[in-house]
């Protein structure tokens, strides 16, 4: 047993301490959901999707408390830490819910005289899903909502950044009558965890988070058959064609690579340019990031709080450095921001030109408020350059031409392509990832496939 303590990035401070699983109480709260899954599985689908929806207007009664806790967590401004509620994450429970009847419905075969064929999708019984810090609701929301409606029993276990946040989700889902066990909020080390996937009532795991940590969650799982979906780092990149509507194009590249401090893994991370628009984009880029309020998350003024802690501005600083040492231009610094100061979490936008792929800063994800523009010439170089990255979230071009953009998107190696738009995942479409970003799915109709195990119906009548 340990204890797990929030530092708040905002002032250093300590926001809550929790004890981590003992042994003891690991075993309890596997035993505990078996236990619950044998009910739960047998409850009528209408009243899973009932007490799911419940619990989503549980959490957007409660936001604004919900809001300004998250903000004293990881430092989002609270202008905008509502959003999280009252966008994303209903968006997403309440879509997928509407999706269940028909997915979860068994598949008939085509009709045979004699027999009754068909497939059912069954529980595969214990969901564990290990959520992050940076959008500790609507990133778990994908697994939790899906698992929960296809009749599994789920634990959740969140960063200790934000722990705070699995026990609001235990409040909402036993404000909405979920039964006792199927859902149990946990506090636990990375052996705890390890423990609880290599245990064989453990029925599937889904993780957010690091590539190494993505390396952890499948070596704890490599003596076992379960499946594991495994959402890890991104490197995303933008790619602004001569043809796109240029001010609508500066815009959203400023806001998907600087909101929530740059803290996303489908954010923009690294920006290539048409050379026939590119001082402009350049011009524009720099003086919506010179706009931007470095403060105290907590001041209705502020536009980009703190990141996370002083260790993940220390890289992101380690990194921009890097470029300036390799030949990068900084065009907008922390020094155009006077909240900031080295040595604290405080980072203001960083914007570099003069860039390239010899530096870590467009390669390695930063995760953090900086973002590097690099001019190009012809669409196959920027293919070429997007595609030149360990990662495979999404990706975005900016462009009039839609067939083109067709074109490109099938060569561009992602999961997800953009046209005009970034940083957002449609609840309608698959959410995946290649290469070092992951595997598995979540959200669509496919978001069913790894909380569910097919099972075929296959009767010669009497």
């Amino acid at each position: 047993m340990a204890i797990q303590k929030i530092i708040s990035p905002i002032d250093g401070s300590i926001m809550a301490e929790r004890e981590t699983l003992s042994g003891s109480k690991r075993d309890a709260v596997l035993d505990t959901a078996v236990v619950a899954t044998r009910d739960w599985r047998q409850t009528p689908l209408s009243e899973r999707i009932d007490i799911c929806e419940k619990a989503v207007t549980w959490f957007c009664d409660n936001t604004d408390a919900i809001a300004l806790e998250l903000t004293m967590q990881m430092g989002r401004p609270i202008t905008y830490a509502p959003f999280e509620i009252t966008r994303g994450f209903q968006e997403r429970a309440r879509h997928m819910a509407s999706l269940a009847p028909s997915v979860l419905a068994d598949i008939a075969a085509p009709t045979k005289p004699g027999f009754t064929r068909f497939v059912r999708r069954e529980p595969v019984g214990i969901v564990l899903v290990v959520a992050p810090w940076n959008y500790p609701y609507l990133t778990c929301v994908n697994t939790i909502i899906p698992a929960l409606l296809a009749g599994n029993s789920v634990i959740l276990k969140h960063a200790t950044q934000t722990l705070l946040c699995s026990e609001r989700y235990a409040e909402a889902f036993a404000a909405a009558g979920l039964p006792e066990g199927v859902f149990q909020a946990i506090h636990a080390t990375h052996s705890d965890i390890a423990a609880m996937i290599e245990d064989s009532r453990t029925g599937f795991v889904s993780f957010t988070g690091s590539v190494e940590g993505g390396k952890s969650i499948q070596r704890a799982a490599r003596e076992r058959f379960i499946g594991t979906g495994l959402e890890l780092g991104g490197k995303d990149p933008s790619y602004v064609r001569a043809d796109c509507d240029l001010e609508f194009a500066v815009a959203e590249n400023v806001d998907g690579a600087f909101f929530n401090s740059g803290q996303s893994c489908c954010g923009i991370e690294r920006i290539y340019v048409n050379e026939a628009v590119y001082d402009q984009f350049v011009e524009g880029f720099v003086d919506l990031a010179r706009g931007y309020v470095l403060g105290d998350p907590r001041d209705t003024a502020t536009t980009i709080g703190p990141m996370v802690n002083v260790s993940s501005a220390e890289f992101v600083r380690g990194q921009i450095a890097e470029a300036i040492a390799s030949g990068a231009t900084a065009l907008v610094s922390e020094k155009d921001f006077t909240t900031s100061d080295l040595g604290t979490p405080y980072l203001g936008p960083t914007v570099l030109v003069d860039v390239d792929h010899s530096m870590s800063v467009m390669k390695e994800e930063s995760f953090g408020p900086v973002v590097g523009i690099q001019k190009v010439s012809t669409d196959a170089e920027a293919v070429a350059l997007m595609n030149d990255s360990n990662y495979g979230l999404s990706a975005s071009i900016w462009s009039t031409d839609v067939d083109t953009a067709f074109q490109l998107g099938n060569q561009i190696e992602t999961g997800t392509v953009f046209l005009n738009r970034c940083d957002y995942l449609d609840p309608s479409l698959a959410w995946t990832g290649v290469k070092d970003t992951g595997h598995g799915v979540t959200l669509s109709p496919l978001g069913f496939d790894a909380v569910t195990r097919a099972k075929s119906f296959h009767f010669r009548l009497p």
